[in-house]
């Protein structure tokens, strides 16, 4: 017999299988002896009061064999002799996701990627953090495996009305990602070992005839009465195909200024924008885990207990009819430089597979639109000097590089960070000290004021005061404000047609993913670039029988 359980289990017998099946048994009504095996199906833990507890829904096999689990894999087909070619600009999920899905179906995909692989581009990211100096083709946003190869591999995403959200985990599981991420509530890979799944997606690709390019910076867009025939490299190379999907990422932003160039439609959007908040990983501890200090030692000396992960928060707040909240909570994590042009900073955070660093970071950003930046002065001289004005579809675009461009020179060069303690921030209090932090380049002592935005600025102080009354222990110097967190999403929207999903003006155009602002981390990316691949396939079934 075969049975679903729900179980609720201290941490301390969660990873235990005698513990696990002493459960089943006492829940079923059996002897241990007849529980041959279960499978976890769903993993979540419940911190809400004083005891943490584990809440686990399992399948039981009993008084039968038990079976493994089965993971479901794609079959790709050999395409080096496919008559339909598809060209995919960008190699992260969503584009890596939509080759594996032509692949499954007969299509040869060519991947053009402006970036370097996986191995090469880590080299080029010591060298951003150490140094300072930025490569604006291959750093934390730009190489093979997109932004979130180097920047935390997070699964969890909300988007599940857009796709097949366990098929995307179950080809990660079978290109090398553990199985925890098929049951855990909010599965994550870890930056530290993304790449190796990266590499062996490509390895597939390239085995069953699809093509790979490093170092192909795409610079125009080759076009016959309205359809997109091919692009051109920068190197003078043409690539010619039958489709071409846009996975370019949010933070490429001459794909944006190129289609406006050539006359093809895009839209300014809202994005967030603030800063990265670290505390140290056990304050946030203390407080999710309700762990009781001692008043005679020091905050780091409080340890919770080993059964349990390091603690993660998520907060949304409205203030001042702006609304404010958390984005990309690395527990155990590092802040890390995501600028992609020297005289631009930029911050992001990741956490390794463990999530073992003693920092706990997370994006605390503010919606931004067109309302709330428009009468900012600076900013309209920013529109005057690029012959822009608000109703430009690039002009959101420019006030998100705007900001960079100050935070850059507040934290005074080399990616040096501006910063402030929490406390401080909020008093208007140029911080005396700096305490410990994970960012790499290292953080000046500033007045983020003059690297943020008014409106921002005063949103996150309000914020932080009012988050300190959610959380007891959130609102406090020990915490560090880090600015600027400005990468959260596109500032610019490429549309497309909501059936065919190709651009509404130029036909055989697929935007897909971040860049086009259809997606908001690795597994949206994914099923997005999904959705794109199989309405390409559908369209070239059509073909086929049309011209049969």
């Amino acid at each position: 017999m075969q049975k679903e359980l729900t179980l609720r289990l201290p941490p301390s017998g969660a990873n235990s299988i005698d513990v696990i099946k002493h459960c089943i048994a006492n829940s079923s009504g059996n002897k241990i002896e007849a529980i041959s095996g279960f499978h976890v199906l769903k993993k979540s833990l419940d911190a809400r009061s004083k005891q943490p507890w584990i809440n686990l829904h399992v399948k039981a096999f009993i008084n039968e064999p038990f079976i493994e689990r089965e993971i479901e894999k794609i079959e790709l087909r050999n395409v080096a002799q496919a008559k339909k070619k598809v060209i995919i600009v960008g190699a992260g999920p969503a584009g890596l996701f939509a080759a594996l899905k032509l692949l499954e179906h007969g299509i040869q995909p060519i991947i053009l990627e402006r970036g370097k692989d996986v191995r090469a581009r880590r080299r080029d990211l010591a060298i951003l953090n150490k140094e300072g100096t930025v490569n604006p083709e291959s750093n934390y946003c730009f190489g093979e495996g997109g932004a979130g190869t180097y920047s935390d591999g997070k699964l969890y995403t909300r988007s599940n009305k857009r796709g097949d959200i366990n098929r995307i985990l179950n080809i990660f599981v079978q290109f090398g990602a553990q199985e925890q991420i098929l049951y855990e509530a909010h599965p994550h890979i870890g930056t530290n070992k993304l790449p190796q799944i990266i590499t062996a997606m490509r390895q597939a690709i390239t085995d069953c005839g699809g093509e790979y390019h490093f170092e192909k910076k795409v610079v125009g867009f080759i076009l016959n009465q309205n359809a997109v025939t091919g692009v051109k490299t920068v190197d003078g190379q043409l690539f010619e195909g039958d489709a071409v999907i846009l996975a370019t990422g949010h933070s490429a932003r001459d794909i944006f200024t190129l289609l406006h160039s050539q006359n093809i439609l895009i839209e300014a959007k809202p994005f967030a924008l603030g800063v990265r908040v670290e505390h140290p990983q056990s304050v946030i501890d203390n407080i999710q885990y309700h762990i009781q200090s001692n008043i005679d030692l020091p905050k780091e000396s409080v340890e919770r207990p080993h059964d349990l992960p390091p603690a993660s928060y998520s907060l949304v707040q409205q203030v001042g009819g702006n609304g404010v909240f958390s984005f990309c909570m690395c527990p155990g994590g590092i802040i890390a430089p995501a600028a992609t042009n020297p005289g631009e900073l930029v911050v992001n955070g990741w956490s390794p597979s463990k999530r073992n660093n003693p920092f706990a970071n997370s994006g605390m950003v503010v919606t931004c639109d067109k309302e709330n930046v428009a009468d900012i002065k600076e900013f309209k001289e920013v529109l005057k000097s690029n012959n822009a004005n608000i109703d430009s579809p690039l002009a959101m675009l420019f006030f998100q590089k705007m900001v960079e461009h100050n935070a850059f020179a507040a934290g005074g060069g080399k990616l040096v960070a501006p910063a402030q303690r929490m406390v401080d921030f909020s008093s208007n209090k140029i911080s005396s000290s700096m305490p410990d932090c994970s960012y790499l380049p290292g953080v000046n002592s500033s007045d983020l004021r003059t690297a943020i935005p008014k409106f921002v600025y005063e949103s996150l102080q309000n914020a932080f005061k009012l988050f300190g009354n959610k959380m007891k222990g959130y609102y406090t110097n020990d915490a560090l404000v880090v600015a600027t967190e400005s990468r959260t999403s596109s500032p610019v929207r490429i549309p497309r047609d909501y059936e065919t999903l190709q651009h509404p003006q130029i036909s055989n155009l697929y935007p897909c993913g971040e860049g086009a602002g259809y997606a908001g981390g690795i597994v949206s990316a994914a099923m997005d670039g999904e959705r794109v691949a199989a309405m390409i396939v559908l369209q070239v079934k059509k073909t086929i029988i049309a011209y049969a």
